[in-house]
């Protein structure tokens, strides 16, 4: 019943309302900009995207809570080399598409980042690869 209610409502929209969407619609889009501020500013919110809006509306409740990002990017770093450098060089070759002098380089400059915006799965194969060979690396 409520919801036949909310379908009504948006099917006809009352005279304020009416007038408040003819005025938002003759906005430019700096103007409009600037009105998304004062609207933040004003009532204490945040524009977010339609999509994650209705995504959370249609969640209910239980997506209200905030909940904490999982982190989606990794970066791989190689702290220490270890007794068996050359296996080492050899690891970081074979994760990454660096050559044979760059890896040396990154090896013998160690701590250095092995891979940026690795994914949680990739960091960790990088990891497991290198530490068989007697490297220790930290995942960021």
């Amino acid at each position: 019943m409520a919801e036949e209610k909310a379908t009504a409502t948006a099917a006809a929209p009352s005279p304020k309302i009416a007038q408040i969407l003819d005025l938002v619609g003759g906005l430019t889009l700096l103007e409009a900009s600037e009105l998304v501020k004062a609207f933040e500013q004003k009532f204490g919110v945040s524009a977010a995207p339609v999509a994650m809006a209705m995504a959370g509306a249609a969640a209910g409740p239980a997506a209200a809570a905030p909940k904490e990002e999982e982190q989606t990017s990794f970066t791989v770093v190689l702290k220490e080399v270890g007794a068996q450098k050359i296996q080492v060089i050899k690891a970081v070759r074979a994760v990454t598409t660096l050559g044979l002098k760059e890896a040396k380089a990154l090896v013998d400059g160690a701590p250095g980042t092995i891979k940026e915006g690795a994914t949680k799965e990739e960091a960790a194969k990088i990891k497991d690869e290198v530490e068989k060979s007697g490297g220790k690396v930290e995942i960021k």
